[in-house]
């Protein structure tokens, strides 16, 4: 089987945004979230973060913290309403206080000075090594908030590389961690990517683009697993991240490609972080037509993880990479939720 290589594939035409001067914000927090920024790793930059409304009941002992993936932002993932209930809702309801934030580029967070300049004029932004400095950031504004000790890490796609790096970096930190959609190692030859040294800074990423890579993993013959009802107003909401989205022509959101830079490396066999330094109890959960992450993947995570206290590898049936904006998110929600309270 052909593999299926979107962002990453080698001599890949790059839709490059023009030199913008303007600071992109996302819009405000949706209700029964909180919002605000925070002083990130950079100096003067600040990073996004939202926050599930406490409940009424009692909460769970260590907070959730979601880190989203490589072209979209928090709000977008975890804080998404489909028929007015979101994952956070999900998570809160059960008694956990739930975070979120966006990685510098994105969503409300401020971006990198070098996207105002041609994208050609810097190497790849937002790689793992910053973003998990960002993690640390948030995760540390959490714990002094709320006075945790740990926190739970739930990760999507590219984000479970700077996640899994914080979990190994910062153990007395994380008490469990959750990697959905995981991009894992694999062997150089095994597919033809891009040269993570040879990107440029950011790239733009159009509805269009998104739609095809959200749908392109399920089988002919399957109905759609993602409604194109829900995803009419998570487009318009995707473009109102980028207040320049709608000046491009076809319009689209500006991006940084650390992510895919990442992504590349480890498929070419260098992974960003030590699975061995993972000491958390960790999951891997993925959907059945996850070409991103499938089962040679899982094998590699159970082979590779050898330290973490306890691990399991659960795949969601319907789903594909994009399993949480999908008719299977409610068993992605029950399924990270059990492995958060539940013992192993």
């Amino acid at each position: 089987m052909m593999e299926r290589r979107g962002f990453l594939q080698a001599g890949m035409v790059l839709a490059i945004a023009p030199i913008v001067e303007l600071d992109a914000r996302a819009s405000a927090a949706p209700a029964g979230f909180d919002m605000k920024r925070i002083a990130g790793p950079l100096p003067g930059k600040r990073i996004n973060v939202i926050r599930a409304i406490r409940r009424s009941r009692p909460t769970q002992p260590s907070p959730v913290l979601y880190v989203h993936g490589g072209t979209f932002a928090a709000g977008l993932a975890v804080g998404w309403r489909f028929d007015g209930r979101s994952w956070m809702d999900d998570l809160a309801d059960a008694g956990f206080d739930v975070w979120g934030f966006d990685f510098l580029g994105f969503g409300g967070s401020d971006r990198y000075d070098e996207m105002a300049q041609p994208a050609a004029a810097s190497k790849a932004l937002g790689r793992t090594p910053l973003a998990c400095r960002q993690i640390d950031t948030v995760a540390r504004h959490i714990l002094a908030v709320t006075g945790a000790r740990r926190v739970h890490l739930v990760a999507h796609s590219w984000g479970t590389q700077p996640a899994a790096k914080f979990a190994g970096d910062a153990p007395g930190l994380v008490d469990r961690l959750v990697l959905f959609g995981a991009i894992l190692e694999r062997q150089p030859g095994i597919a033809v990517v891009a040269d993570p040294d040879t990107l440029p800074g950011y790239t733009t990423i159009t509805v269009d683009a998104q739609w095809k890579r959200f749908t392109e993993d399920v089988p002919k013959d399957h109905p759609p697993v993602l409604l194109e009802r829900h995803f009419k107003p998570w487009s318009a909401a995707y473009l109102d991240t980028d207040p320049a989205s709608r000046n491009r022509t076809p319009p689209a959101v500006q991006t940084p490609l650390g992510p895919v830079a990442d992504f590349a490396a480890a498929w070419r066999g260098h992974l960003s972080y030590d699975p061995g330094a993972v000491k958390a109890p960790t999951m891997l959960v993925r959907g059945e037509w996850d070409s991103l992450c499938d089962d040679r993947d899982a094998a590699w995570f159970m082979h590779r993880f050898t330290n973490a206290a306890g691990k399991r590898d659960v795949k969601i049936p319907a789903g594909t990479h994009l399993a949480h904006l999908e008719e299977s998110r409610i068993d992605l929600w029950r399924t990270t939720r059990e492995f958060l309270i539940d013992a192993l």
